[in-house]
């Protein structure tokens, strides 16, 4: 759910917040993240070992904490129980914290319709639930899944954003087709692990800031139009006022629309389906 609000301040008219129904509270408060599982975040500013700007637009925000997500999935056969499912300032899904039997306890990306009190597990077996993870040559056919595995035991690189899933399509010699939120469909090998349900806050994307100050809180600093600089600066600058007859580049010169930019020396193979196509 989103949340609109009655128009205060000018900065509050056209501000659209996800409602955050989903995290578990105490009292109107959300519960305070587990601090064992909390580690301090260096900042870059964009910057790198010599202090150049390598990555523009990042500077500033407000402070945070990284929470340490379990993304391997490796204790395995033993049961889970969901104490909270929580915000997480670092992504944009939601993060459940699970207590294990043994007195563990870890964070996962949180799917759509986990609940504090569910128990969720890693097994090569039944149950198919939301939140539980297996490899997916025991997976049916047919299954919403996400937080998928690229190698076996490297832990998921894929489907991790709020609101996505890939689907389960077949399964032959030893890999899996999977069809991707992109729509791409491709192949990974069947002893990858991958969790059942779809991403947590799908709404995220219907969120609009309402104001420049939101951006700078979370690390985003103003962007300048190529055609509001100098030659110097940008292939679009400079001219007497107005003009649009370049091809759309970056600052560097290299074209933006349609120009592949993927290295030739990748491999396509385990590509089935393009996703342009």
């Amino acid at each position: 759910m989103t949340k609109k609000f009655r128009p205060v301040t000018p900065s509050q008219r056209e501000l659209v917040l996800t409602s955050n129904a989903e995290l578990t509270r105490v009292g109107r408060q959300t519960v305070a993240p587990e601090k064992s599982l909390l580690v301090t975040k260096k900042r870059s500013g964009g910057r790198n070992h010599h202090g150049h700007i390598t990555t523009r637009h990042i500077g500033g925000g407000h402070k945070k904490f990284y929470r340490l997500i379990d993304f391997k999935r490796d204790k395995e056969n033993i049961p889970a129980k969901v104490a909270s499912i929580e915000y997480d300032p670092n992504r944009t899904a939601h993060i459940a914290l699970l207590h294990y039997n043994d007195g563990e306890k870890r964070y996962i990306i949180a799917p759509q319709g986990l609940v504090a009190g569910a128990v969720v597990i890693t097994s090569d077996e039944p149950p198919f639930n939301v939140g539980c993870s297996m490899k997916m040559k025991f997976m049916p056919l047919g299954s919403v899944i996400h937080n998928v595995e690229l190698q076996p035991g490297r832990g998921a690189k894929l489907v991790r954003s709020a609101g996505l899933s890939a689907q389960l399509m077949a399964r032959s010699a030893g890999y899996v087709t999977l069809k991707m939120p992109s729509g791409e469909v491709r192949m990974v090998n069947e002893n990858c692990k991958a969790t059942f349900g779809t991403v947590s806050n799908a709404e995220r994307n219907l969120r609009i800031e309402g104001k420049a100050g939101r951006s700078r809180w979370q690390g985003i600093r103003p962007t300048v139009r190529g055609t509001a600089m100098n030659p110097v600066d940008h292939p679009h600058g400079g001219g007497e006022g107005k003009h649009n007859g370049y091809i759309p580049q970056t600052p560097w010169a290299m074209y933006t629309k349609g120009f592949r930019t993927r290295s030739k020396k990748k491999s396509n193979k385990w590509l089935v389906k393009d996703r342009r196509k």
